[in-house]
């Protein structure tokens, strides 16, 4: 995606007080998304839940395309960015694959309002911003192929690949799935679910045992 077709989508960002009323602006809009669904949701909904004017809510974006737009992309940008620091941090490819999973497990517990709306809303988005959230995804899926690819050298890429994919529903799922249990308990049983799936993807017993067990 060019710059220009970037720019067109999403505002430049934000600096002090106009940047933490924007965050105010896009964690109530996901909130609103999640339990009403974006069509569900006007632009006056919006700016009531942060005690502005729907017209006053102009000044930070332009419609509500344009908030649903900056919400996915950052999610996006901010999954791929965290992902990408732990596993440069990382002594070695199971000690990656343990922060990958620390990481969207947590992530997944502490904004199941964002994970709705990712999962949901996508199509909602003009198309040159979700052909941005869609890069940033593929390049997220990327990251955790090549640390399991390290773990089962000798596995098919796209057996991993569908693998990674099937761990990302599964720890998205937080929104529906842990509301019983407290946040640790739910958040050890996903890390050990997701293993799991990533260790049946393996080529061999052994390279089951490779897979990081976890704290």
């Amino acid at each position: 995606m060019t710059s220009e077709s970037a720019a067109a989508t999403r505002a430049p960002r934000a600096t002090g007080r106009g940047a933490l009323r924007r965050e105010e602006i896009l964690a109530a809009a996901a909130a609103l998304f999640a339990r009403r669904g974006f069509h569900g949701v006007t632009i006056d909904d919006i700016g009531a839940a942060v005690g502005m004017s729907g017209p006053g809510l102009y000044r930070h974006f332009s419609n509500k395309e344009a908030v649903l737009a900056e919400m996915l992309v950052g999610i996006s940008e901010r999954l791929l960015a965290e992902g990408s620091r732990r596993v440069v941090a990382a002594p070695d490819a199971a000690g990656a694959l343990d922060a990958l999973l620390d990481w969207h497990t947590g992530f997944a517990l502490r904004q199941p309002d964002l994970i709705t709306v990712q999962t949901r809303e996508l199509e909602n988005v003009p198309e040159p911003a979700r052909r941005q959230v869609r890069r940033l995804q593929r390049l997220y899926v990327e990251e955790w192929v090549t640390v399991v690819s390290e773990l089962s050298p000798r596995a098919p890429a796209a057996r991993l690949r569908t693998a990674v994919h099937a761990v990302f529903g599964l720890l998205n799922s937080t929104p529906h799935s842990t509301g019983e249990q407290p946040p640790d308990s739910s958040a050890g049983l996903l890390r050990a679910m997701a293993r799991a799936a990533l260790a049946a993807a393996a080529e061999s017993p052994a390279a089951l045992r490779a897979l990081p067990s976890g704290s």
